[in-house]
């Protein structure tokens, strides 16, 4: 047990500050946690009195003694991709909540903020955009909040987590307020991560319209995906509106500082503005969608316009062919039947039979003229 002095804080995560030591700890564990120190997913660990950096500890158990030995401290413990071991390790020395300690391993969260007792938990999900490759990519970001620590549990390259930690100790009145500072902090990075995002959606759709109306064949796709994006986007940002919502909500309970308020205010406007850009490019990308299928289908229509007045003038053709085939046909069929060479044929030895023949040919060729010539075949 410590017997380290503490004085009663009460933050906006509603706890008072008590000796981490009152935490079930089991000392025979101690070669255990300094193994779960010793792993690389232990990004960066710091000791902070009143907003200045006084010790960075190597390891997880190291941290833990450093905070009970200082007075009004904040641990501030960054992890990318730790194991089941380093988390049971922190949550039983800040004791974190089993639900969201199972969260922070298995990770593929909505963005929410949950109260288990004197702690908070939060889930972000930050958003980066590709320009080489004209996509967004998600990343995700757990944080456990208690009056002397924050600790946060990464599971992709973003969001930084490394610039906040320079710029809270390049301002260390800022650092001073506590964890909440922190969590400000960390709030501001994935809300501002937000804009480029919105800026590389837009100009996605600027080229998408350019491209509808430019007939690309490959646009429809396009579209499809880049509704896809938007609408995880829309998961990544909307469910983070009530996670401000309720960090506002418990401003006067929990007795948070009216500077740090405003700046809370500010990523909540942030983020407001990013909502409505993002909900503005789904109507879009359903409009531009249906504008396409428009496009699509007339052109299909000329297409099948054109394929028929192809078919008509085929079916001219055939007629006319027809037509000239059948007047020829004719004569043909009537010479055919006199010229055989038969003893017995009637009108075989008739004096007028050859000019017979010729008026019947040609009476035949012209009634057959006359008759497609009605009916506008040739």
């Amino acid at each position: 047990m410590s017997d380290r002095s503490f004085k009663p804080i009460r933050s906006l995560t509603g706890r008072v500050r008590r000796p981490v030591a009152q935490h079930p700890v089991v000392t025979g564990s101690a070669h255990a946690v300094e193994h779960a120190g010793d792993r690389v997913s232990v990004v960066d660990s710091a000791i902070y009195v009143d907003g200045d950096r006084i010790d960075s500890p190597t390891s997880l158990a190291d941290t833990y003694r450093s905070l009970r030995r200082h007075d009004d401290a904040v641990a501030w413990i960054g992890l990318y991709r730790p194991d089941d071991h380093e988390l049971g390790s922190l949550a039983a020395e800040f004791d974190l909540h089993e639900l969201a300690v199972e969260d922070a391993i298995k990770a593929h969260q909505r963005p929410k903020l949950e109260r288990y007792g004197d702690t908070l938990f939060l889930v972000l999900r930050a958003a980066h955009y590709d320009d080489a490759h004209e996509e967004v990519h998600f990343g995700e970001v757990h944080v456990f909040v208690g009056a002397d620590f924050v600790i946060t549990v990464r599971h992709s390259e973003s969001p930084d987590l490394s610039a906040v930690r320079r710029r809270l100790e390049s301002n260390p009145d800022l650092l001073a307020l506590g964890p909440e500072a922190i969590v400000y902090a960390i709030l501001d990075r994935v809300v501002d991560g937000y804009r480029p995002v919105v800026a590389g959606l837009a100009n996605d759709i600027d080229e998408i319209e350019t491209e509808v109306f430019g007939s690309d064949p490959r646009v429809s796709r396009r579209i499809y995906e880049l509704s896809r994006e938007v609408i995880e986007f829309q998961r990544a940002t909307q469910p983070l509106a009530s996670v401000l919502e309720h960090l506002t909500a418990g401003f006067e309970k929990y007795g948070t500082g009216e500077e740090l308020q405003r700046y809370l205010r500010d990523v909540d406007d942030h983020l407001t503005a990013v909502i409505e850009q993002v909900d503005g490019f789904r109507e879009l990308l359903r409009d531009i969608l249906t504008v396409n299928a428009t496009l699509v289908a007339q052109r299909q229509n000329e297409e099948m316009r054109a394929l028929s007045k192809v078919s008509i003038d085929q079916n001219e053709d055939v007629k006319r062919i027809s037509a000239w085939a059948a007047i020829l046909f004719a004569p043909t069929l009537i010479g055919t039947v006199y010229g055989m060479n038969f003893d017995d044929m009637p009108e075989l030895h008739w004096s007028i039979g050859y000019p017979f023949a010729l008026v019947l040919m040609v009476l035949v060729s012209v009634t057959l003229w006359g008759v497609f010539k009605v009916r506008r075949w040739i």
